[in-house]
């Protein structure tokens, strides 16, 4: 077996099975590589390999075509894998375990972690994958389209299951806030900021009644902290309420 620590030991093995138009051969690669993968291999591709429509279409993804694995055979082609993903978008009638994308990278991560070899499997653009060709697969990858029309095509299922692998990579925030040069306000600015606020508006009579005055402050006071402020929206805040309350001869 060769060393865990090799790149392409790394990564799942996407396996194009039959391809037919070497655009979505080279679409295919472009989307793999969008999200960081590159051990493509192909088996029996209907208008022979190398195909320049592919290279087109792979734009600046053509180290994958170039370094493909070419296969006669499904078979050879998952020869030195240890757990195959099959995609198909249709019930085969075959008792297996069906994973969404999502949950069959999870495990895919899982198992390359382990020192195991992963293949994934697209099949022809036609009619996808035969059932000679999923029952050589452990598991089914079926992505949940509108069942009134399932059909991918090969470069978006690529793509669909590229980026869910890339997605489970360390260092991927499900959610984060681009900054742009600015600053993030401190706690002591924003509290200044509502401080600013609550006098001016206190002045303005605008808590009344005083009933329901230290409810109205405190629900200032959460609104400011919920803001993601940075010490530029800050300072435009403070001066807004400046100019608003700026009095007649320029004294506020």
């Amino acid at each position: 077996m060769s060393d865990a620590n090799d790149p392409m030991m790394q990564q799942p093995a996407f396996v194009l099975v039959r391809p037919q138009m070497g655009e979505n051969i080279g679409a295919a690669a472009r989307a793999m590589w969008n999200f960081g993968l590159e051990r493509m291999r192909m088996v029996d591709p209907r208008d022979g390999w190398p195909n320049p429509r592919a290279v087109a279409l792979a734009s600046g993804a053509g180290r994958l075509l170039d370094e493909a694995g070419i296969f006669d055979s499904l078979a050879d082609a998952v020869g030195d894998c240890d757990y195959v993903f099959a995609t198909t978008a249709r019930g085969r009638g075959l008792t297996k375990p069906v994973v969404t994308p999502e949950r069959a990278m999870e495990q895919a991560r899982a198992m390359i972690g382990q020192g195991r070899r992963v293949a994934v499997l697209f099949g022809p653009e036609r009619a996808g994958l035969e059932n000679d060709d999923i029952v050589r697969a452990n598991a089914i990858i079926s992505v949940p389209v509108n069942p009134g029309f399932a059909s991918l095509n090969l470069a978006q299922c690529v793509l669909l299951t590229a980026y869910e692998w890339r997605r489970q990579s360390s260092g991927i925030l499900p959610e984060r806030m681009e900054m742009a040069g600015a600053e993030p306000a401190s706690a002591l600015e924003v509290e200044k900021l509502a401080e600013h606020y609550e006098t001016r508006l206190d002045e303005a009579g605008f808590f009344f009644p005083q009933t329901k005055a230290e409810g109205m402050k405190r629900t200032l006071r959460n609104l400011w902290s919920r803001m993601p402020l940075t010490r530029s929206d800050v300072q435009v805040f403070h001066g807004m309420l400046r100019q608003l309350t700026r009095r007649p001869g320029g004294e506020q």
